[in-house]
């Protein structure tokens, strides 16, 4: 891209929008911990969201549902923390933004102050636009989300893919549409067909990322727990692993106990 962004010293929505323009596609993963944070601003992720999925992956919650805006503002400290480089983007936990535009308002208000962070991010369309456009008068970015809604899972019933009938994805179209005219500088689609996806993302001139969404769109994001290969049980088919982390870290972890049980860790050097 024109101002070279090996040479930006931080990632923002303006470089995010020149990406686009340019075809430089958009990396981004989560996470929600300094010291990963740091591996992953290190490696040259564009930006960081520190997602509900810490509710899954952090604590162990069947859903995105149980996690409060007090501990995404840990996570997100934490994250801010650990990146020199990433846009840091922060979900808005269930239950902070909808059907109360002022709520939402406090809910990003608390989280850009207390955390550091440099964005938020909603998920839904339509239903959401007031609180989205509230937000946005106090000048904090915003980031959408449509598709498969994770915090809408006990309305859906089921993690399928998203927008396969007529009526779903023009609903979905219209709603991407919606939020750029609103003024988001970005959205995520999640788990909906590659030709849909691919159909938004060139409709609109704001970024769009993809999950599950085919390679049609301006970047993609995964869950970091994911694909390290620490989470073994979910397997979609949109994940790809790039490392088993599993088999490393329980290795090491099963070594050192071998070590200790046969009084061989400490040995003469590593001690005083």
């Amino acid at each position: 891209m024109s101002t070279g962004l090996k040479n930006v010293k931080r990632v923002t929505t303006h470089v995010l929008l020149e990406m686009k323009a340019s075809g430089q596609p958009i990396a981004m993963l989560t996470a929600y911990d300094y010291s990963l944070a740091r591996l992953v601003d290190g490696a040259g992720v564009d930006v960081i969201l520190v997602g509900d999925s810490a509710s899954n992956v952090m604590a162990g919650h069947e859903t995105t549902l149980p996690i409060t805006l007090d501990q995404m503002i840990y996570h997100a400290s934490s994250v801010v923390r650990g990146s020199e480089r990433a846009l840091i983007v922060v979900d808005l936990p269930f239950g902070t933004y909808q059907g109360n535009s002022k709520g939402a308002l406090n809910s990003a208000i608390r989280i850009m102050k207390e955390s550091g962070a440099h964005a938020v991010k909603l998920e839904g369309g339509r239903e959401v636009i007031t609180s989205i456009q509230r937000i946005l008068t106090a000048g904090i970015p915003v980031m959408g989300h449509l598709g498969l809604t994770p915090q809408s899972i006990y309305k859906f019933g089921t993690y399928v893919v998203r927008a396969k009938e007529q009526e779903e994805a023009d609903r979905l179209r219209a709603d991407a549409k919606l939020l750029e005219e609103a003024g988001c500088f970005a959205l995520v689609l999640e788990k909906i067909p590659a030709a849909l996806a691919a159909e938004v993302a060139a409709s609109v001139t704001i970024p769009v990322i993809g999950i599950g969404a085919g390679n049609g769109v301006d970047g993609q994001v995964l869950v970091l727990h994911d694909m390290l290969g620490i989470n073994k049980e979910f397997n979609p088919r949109f994940l790809r692993r790039y490392a088993d982390l599993h088999e490393v870290i329980t290795g090491a972890v099963a070594g050192y106990v071998r070590d200790v049980r046969a009084k061989d860790f400490p040995n003469s050097e590593e001690q005083y």
